[in-house]
């Protein structure tokens, strides 16, 4: 099958990036083109940007679920017949796979591991109850030299898989984007409700909405692509700046059969703290949670299901003090911990690689946001 691929090669970068941004425009994938923007802002890089459809990998999805111990299944992952070929060396190779199936487009780069001295990738999500159907494409990481996880609690069988170090590493955040200052905007809607939502808490905030009680944003469609992933991502940062509540949950927290024991948290969660919203939901009850959102109240607890959405948010509203803290301890960790400037500077460490000036350019950027934010006592209230 025909791959026909661009190469934005630039003399000399460091860093030769594999992006999926030209196959899949689904709006999920638009915090990881977010990560990849900002890795472009602060280093040289040339991209690889495969061009072609991947639609056949859902096939081959269907031949490992139906043929897992088949010697079939070999043939469905032979190279790219016409991959292609790089040109010069570069310090780093670095992919970013949201899914187990992006794997495959590393058969449109022949020789890859060859001209790169250190091969890292992330690899967003894969549930540990799915890796035997995605064995075989995990085990097309073995060239890499680690491999870094979104998701805590797979790490030990990936690691067996591909016989390669993984590390878990959550999502980031464009935290000066999502930054309400230095002009933080009136928080005119009262409660953000996006992606995955219980029906039941739903309804009761939709009521509320049409008696004209509260302003409830919330999404009127799901599963869908985006037209511009730079301009989805502008919107909802604007948008999260204007609400007061931002409903947050556990990863996939309406499938638990899809899940099984795990319990995972995504970008949701880091968008709501950087944007200044006071964040309500289930998280998960681990330390790794605790770690990374180590503040007070950085999310108010509240059951997936619930109906006391109402007079929970009335309680906290007679509590403003305590709601600016909220506001201004988000922002400030946010941009002191989770830009993405933080991710990548571990990712080069683990490539034995230095960061660039324009990394230290932009960590100085968000110390200045944090310490004007600090001293607005009513930060975004």
């Amino acid at each position: 099958m025909s791959s026909p691929l661009s190469l934005d090669s630039q003399k000399n970068s460091r860093v030769l990036l594999l992006s999926q941004r030209k196959l899949q425009d689904h709006v999920s994938r638009c915090s990881n083109y977010e990560f990849e923007d900002a890795i472009a802002r602060l280093n040289d890089i040339d991209w690889i940007l495969p061009e072609h459809s991947y639609d056949f990998s859902l096939k081959i999805y269907g031949l490992i679920k139906r043929y897992l111990r088949s010697s079939r299944l070999a043939d469905t992952l032979k190279p790219d017949p016409n991959p292609i070929q790089l040109t010069q060396n570069y310090p780093l190779f670095f992919a970013y796979f949201q899914h187990p199936l992006d794997i495959l487009t590393l058969n449109s780069i022949k020789g890859w591991r060859k001209q790169c001295k250190k091969a890292i990738c992330y690899l967003e999500e894969i549930w540990l109850k799915d890796t035997p159907v995605f064995q075989p494409f995990l085990k097309l990481l073995h060239d890499f030299d680690c491999i870094f996880l979104g998701v805590r609690d797979s790490l030990a069988e990936v690691e067996r898989i591909t016989k390669r170090p993984c590390t878990y590493l959550p999502a980031g955040i464009d935290a000066v984007k999502f930054c309400p200052y230095p002009n933080p905007p009136s928080r005119c809607i009262d409660v953000l409700n996006m992606g995955r939502r219980s029906p039941m808490t739903h309804n009761i905030l939709l009521q509320a909405f049409e008696q004209e009680k509260i302003f409830y944003f919330y999404d009127t469609a799901k599963s869908f692509s985006v037209y511009n992933p730079q301009e989805h991502r502008t919107l909802l940062s604007q948008t999260i700046a204007r609400s007061r509540y931002f409903i947050v949950n556990r990863a996939k927290v309406n499938e638990p059969s899809h899940i099984g024991e795990q319990s995972e948290f995504g970008p949701r969660f880091f968008e709501g703290a950087a944007a200044g919203a006071v964040m309500l939901g289930d998280y998960p009850e681990n330390e790794t949670f605790k770690h990374y959102f180590d503040w007070s109240d950085a999310v108010i607890r509240m059951p997936f299901h619930t109906e006391d959405i109402l007079d929970a948010i009335a309680r906290l509203d007679t509590q403003p003090e305590r709601l600016a803290k909220i506001r201004r301890e988000n922002i400030i960790n946010s941009l002191l911990k989770h830009d993405w400037v933080y991710r990548w500077e571990t990712i080069l460490n683990a490539a034995e690689l230095g960061v660039t000036p324009k990394m230290e350019q932009r960590k100085a950027q968000l110390q200045q946001l944090a310490e004007l934010v600090a001293n607005d006592l009513n930060s975004c209230a």
